[in-house]
């Protein structure tokens, strides 16, 4: 099946636009708690989720809205469920971390690594139920460090399952650069357990299409699972209001409260010698420093960005019309929804 780019953007589009949504409610102060969005992962979870069929599975992380959303699960129950709304997608009880819907076969879960036992256990029931289908687990890089998803890699290995793993790599780990928490390859390690691998531009829709088309087939064919490797940025970093990005966007206003104390405490009399607190106050500071370099911001990280500009390329004037579409639709889903609301 070859893919329509304009499609595929449109897709991207109505991810990016409700969750620009979810993140003014959340300031807005309507939405509680932490909030993790999926901004900067467009081009991974379009590129996968409209190749899926009836049947097929999905087994997602902390960052689900998106899936959900192209899975074709009702927009607007998923933003009641977000306002913790008795008639959201799971009674309000759910919020954004724990989205479930059994129509669709998708569950999510907030604990790290998850995706992984869970989309096992549903390719397990494909074979015996539903033959021909496949389950997807989505997860970050820092989920390859637990067990429980190491042992999914290799049971789906040694059990031939259709399971599509899906990791999608910003490269941190919270605020810790994943580089430095984790050993080796990702590759590797997933080969080492007898998955077969492959990386990706996961910025890059049509990257991630055919690399997951790929995996798809050999699911489908009784080959076994894939571990798709999909780099990206995400662009709001861990979770809204991200300490290291208000430090970095804002320093004067941001970094004294940090800083101030951690200079005072180097210079205090008594404690260890100069050289080690000095050595403490840069490793402290490490994390907001690598942030200064850190990608984010680049407009050709931006999978959104990256898919617009070539479109505006071909033909301006379509574009125009297909943002003025998605961005009305948008509106409409937030209108009914704080309608309801309001109700």
């Amino acid at each position: 099946m070859s893919p329509d780019l304009w499609s595929l953007f449109e897709s991207m589009l109505r991810c990016r636009l409700f969750e620009e949504v979810v993140a003014q409610l959340w300031r807005d102060g309507l939405i509680s708690g932490e909030m993790h969005l999926g901004t900067g992962e467009e081009a991974i979870i379009t590129g996968i989720i409209p190749q899926l069929r009836a049947g097929d599975a999905l087994a997602l992380d902390h960052r689900g809205t998106a899936a959900l959303l192209l899975r074709g699960v009702d927009p607007v129950l998923i933003l009641c469920e977000l306002l913790g709304r008795p008639d959201g997608l799971c009674g309000g009880m759910g919020g954004h971390m724990h989205l479930f819907s059994r129509e669709c076969l998708a569950t999510s879960s907030g604990i790290v690594g998850a995706a992984g036992p869970a989309a096992v256990g549903f390719a397990l029931a494909a074979r015996y139920l539903r033959p021909g289908t496949l389950a997807v687990a989505f997860f970050g890089e820092g989920a390859m460090n637990q067990g429980m998803l190491l042992e999914a890699l290799n049971l789906a290995a040694v059990w031939t399952m259709p399971v599509l793993f899906v990791c999608k790599d910003d490269g941190w780990s919270i605020t810790t650069v994943s580089d430095h928490v984790t050993g080796g390859d990702l590759g590797v390690r997933a080969r080492g357990l007898g998955v077969q691998a492959v990386e990706v531009d996961g910025r890059d829709v049509l990257q991630v299409w055919h690399a997951a088309e790929q995996a798809i087939a050999r699911a489908r064919a009784g080959q076994g699972p894939t571990f798709l490797r999909c780099r990206c940025v995400h662009l709001e970093g861990h979770f809204l209001g991200y300490p290291l990005l208000r430090a970095t966007s804002d320093p004067l206003r941001e970094l004294p409260p940090i800083l101030g104390p951690l200079m005072r405490a180097s210079v205090r009399p008594g404690g260890v010698g100069r050289q080690q607190r000095l050595k403490g106050l840069r490793q402290v500071m490490a994390p907001t420093t690598a942030t200064l370099r850190d990608p984010r911001r680049q407009r050709g990280n931006d999978p959104v960005a990256r898919t617009h500009d070539d479109l505006a390329r071909i033909d301006p004037a379509r574009l125009r019309e297909l943002e003025a579409a998605v961005t009305r639709q948008v509106g409409e889903i937030v209108a009914s929804a704080m309608q309801e609301n309001a109700e």
